[in-house]
Parts: C-alpha cells; sequence; structure tokens
C-alpha cells in the first residue's frame, strides 16, 4: 500500500500568477486558503510534491537559484508542509523536449516512484490544461483550479485550493 499524495502545480495554484513569470520575492503572492489547505492535507496523511513547469530557465529570464528562492517562500509561508519540489527547466523552443515538462507526466512518474505513491489514492491539482492532462496520464484524479464553466477534462473543478483540499478530504 503506497502513499496518498496531492501532486501540486505552483504559479496559479500555490502563488498568484503573472504573465512575466513569478522569481523575484517582491512579486510573490500567496493567496488566502493556501495555508490552510496544505496544512489540512498534511494533517489528513497526503505527501505534498509540487510539479511545476519554469521554462523561464530556458528563456534565460531567470535561474534555478530563483525557483529554490520562490519554494523557500512558500514553505515559509506555509508552515513548511511541502515534501518535494521537482521542476522542469526546458522549453522545446528555447532548448529541448522533455517529457518532464507537462502535459507530460514524467516528474509526476518520478516522483511518485521515489516516494511509493498509490495513485489510485492521489491528485493532480492544476490550474492549466496542461496540469490536467499530465495527471491523467500519471493516472491521478485531477483537480482544475478555475473559473466556474471553464472547460476542462479534469475530474473536479473548483474555484481555488481550498475548494480543491476540501473536496479531497471529503473523499
Amino acid at each position: 500500500m503506497g502513499q496518498k499524495c496531492v501532486f501540486l502545480d505552483r504559479d496559479g495554484v500555490l502563488n498568484v500568477d503573472r504573465v512575466d513569470y513569478v522569481y523575484r520575492l517582491q512579486e510573490f503572492i500567496i493567496p488566502p486558503g493556501v495555508p490552510e489547505a496544505l496544512q489540512a492535507l498534511k494533517q489528513a496523511g497526503y505527501l505534498l510534491i509540487v510539479i511545476t513547469n519554469q521554462s523561464g530557465i530556458a528563456k534565460g529570464i531567470y535561474e534555478r537559484k530563483d525557483v529554490y528562492m520562490i519554494h523557500e517562500a512558500i514553505q515559509q509561508g506555509t508552515g513548511v508542509v511541502l515534501d518535494d519540489l521537482y521542476f522542469c527547466p526546458y522549453h522545446e523552443k528555447f532548448d529541448s523536449h522533455s517529457l518532464t515538462r507537462k502535459p507530460g507526466s514524467l516528474l509526476i512518474e518520478k516522483a511518485a516512484a521515489k516516494y511509493e505513491v498509490d495513485m489510485s489514492a492521489s491528485f493532480m491539482v492544476g490550474d492549466h490544461e496542461r496540469d490536467i492532462i499530465a495527471g491523467t496520464r500519471a493516472g491521478l484524479r485531477t483537480i482544475r483550479i478555475a473559473p466556474a464553466g471553464t472547460e476542462t477534462h479534469a475530474t473536479h473543478l473548483v474555484p481555488d485550493l481550498l475548494a480543491a483540499s476540501t473536496l479531497i478530504l471529503s473523499e
């Protein structure tokens, strides 16, 4: 019996997304409800693993150290509940194609193997359809954070991470 896990996209789920990338602390904002959602999931025994595309690295906009800095800021802002961080620094138009880039599911699969995750008891939460496709490919139930009425192939559609955590905890 493996561990249950919630795989989380970063930008747009754990912090407010921006069109020009989130890599500076002064532009980094954790939305209301995120710390409570993560803590509730953690207390319920879920592993919390971030799976994020960070193509700004391939584009030369920021560096790996900036990704780790933002990850540390999320940890500090949410009570250090995240178990791990996986990110894809590649972009096919700038350096190389990679199955680690969502909608590829390789990062989820790598994390699942490392932590012996029970995929049938686990979820992918993201704000883009590429997150949902990656989660579905990996055999996860999927939750998309987007406005009501958004077209999606996700198992569930919710407005924010707090709603996602409530849904997960009710199962």
